[in-house]
């Protein structure tokens, strides 16, 4: 029987009801109007017929897809709506690179790669890799967009001292927190009380950029920092005004906005520090320089970790990395731990002549 539009006494909306191939429907149009009923009708029709017949795949939307992905808390949702809002009921079967390609460069026309990468990319994989496990699509495989390759720059322990030491009192937990827990920005901005466990040793981590929650030790000098903090309930760390820092508006992304809540801060600790140089200004006053940002804690973490244990698992379980591939760039940064196996490659028989020519002044 195919579909017929009806009415209830109690909602002003078209009802369909009816049974197509054995599938039997009671569903709101969501419209008074008896023309778009019908027309929406007609459609519904077309839907059940083709999924009757080819599968559920030919039929679902990406907005069925998001929906379902959300209901299953299947990772990161935060910038899922402009792409909702975009695709809407575009048919899966529809979306392919291209279209992903153009939605990109529609929503984020001025984003450097890494951000379209982030919120673009990124999710849409995680929907259409969500909807081809459900059999709804075929399994994707997106062409990202290039972009450069990440900098590793990290504070040897001599830098990582002088740097605390020229912290504002504020900043100065805020910092060791960094250094020896590896957190994000926003990990440790907006960290809470309720997520420290003194007893334990322990800090948690209960929402990150990977969208897992996860716990790291804490080191005595971290223990010792925070220790001296006065309050316990809230936001552990406060601005020089003794407030909580401000938090990002929603849908913002909080990754990228937390480091820059301390930037000031955190590049005059690096100025009285030593740590950069100066360089012409627009005016002609001196610029202060630093390679060294908020997120260079983080990479002094891991490389210092690497550095003491070699165990590419445990730091990219402490550093709540999603790759192993994320976490080899921190082996690249130390490979004096190779010294002694370069020293045993054969030297031949001018090794003396060629040492001793090294050895003078040329």
């Amino acid at each position: 029987m195919p579909l017929k539009l009806v009415k209830r006494p109690k909602t002003p909306y078209w009802i369909m009801r009816g049974t197509v191939r054995g599938i039997s429907v009671e569903e709101t149009t969501g419209t008074s109007d008896p023309k778009s009923a019908e027309a929406i009708r007609i459609q519904r029709e077309k839907e059940l017929l083709d999924e009757s017949i080819y599968g559920k795949k030919v039929t679902v939307t990406f907005a069925e897809a998001a929906v379902d992905y959300i209901e299953h808390g299947a990772g990161e949702t935060r910038f899922l709506k402009p792409l909702a809002d975009h695709f809407g009921t575009t048919l899966l079967r529809n979306i392919t690179q291209h279209e992903i390609d153009i939605a990109a460069k529609k929503l984020l026309p001025k984003a450097a790669p890494a951000t379209r990468n982030r919120q673009v990319f990124t999710p849409m994989s995680a929907i259409l890799r969500h909807a081809a496990r459900k059999d709804w699509c075929a399994m994707p495989s997106l062409k990202r967009p290039k972009q450069p390759e990440g900098k590793v720059r990290w504070m040897p322990p001599e830098e990582a001292d002088r740097l605390i030491d020229a912290c504002a009192a504020h900043l100065r937990p805020l910092v060791v927190f960094m250094i020896y827990t590896g957190a994000r920005a926003g990990e440790a901005v907006w960290l809470d009380w309720s997520s420290v466990n003194f007893s334990m040793r322990q800090v948690t981590f209960p929402k990150t950029k990977n969208g897992e929650p996860r716990s790291v030790p804490l080191h005595p000098r971290v223990i010792h920092e925070l220790s001296r903090i006065k309050h316990r309930t809230g936001a552990v760390f406060h601005t020089h005004k003794g407030l909580p820092y401000d938090r990002p508006a929603l849908g913002k992304d909080a990754d990228t906005s937390a480091g820059t809540r301390i930037s000031s801060a955190f590049k005059s600790a690096c100025k009285r520090a030593g740590l950069g140089w100066t360089v012409p200004g627009k005016n002609g006053k001196p610029h202060f320089v630093t390679d060294i940002t908020p997120h260079a804690c983080r990479h002094t973490w891991a490389t210092w970790h690497y550095q003491k244990n070699r165990d590419l698992t445990a730091l990219q379980k402490l550093g709540g990395w999603k790759s192993i591939s994320m976490v080899f760039r921190y082996a690249h940064t130390n490979v004096g731990e190779h010294a002694a196996s370069i020293d045993l490659l054969p030297w031949g028989k001018s090794g003396e002549e060629n040492n001793e020519h090294l050895e003078k002044p040329v």
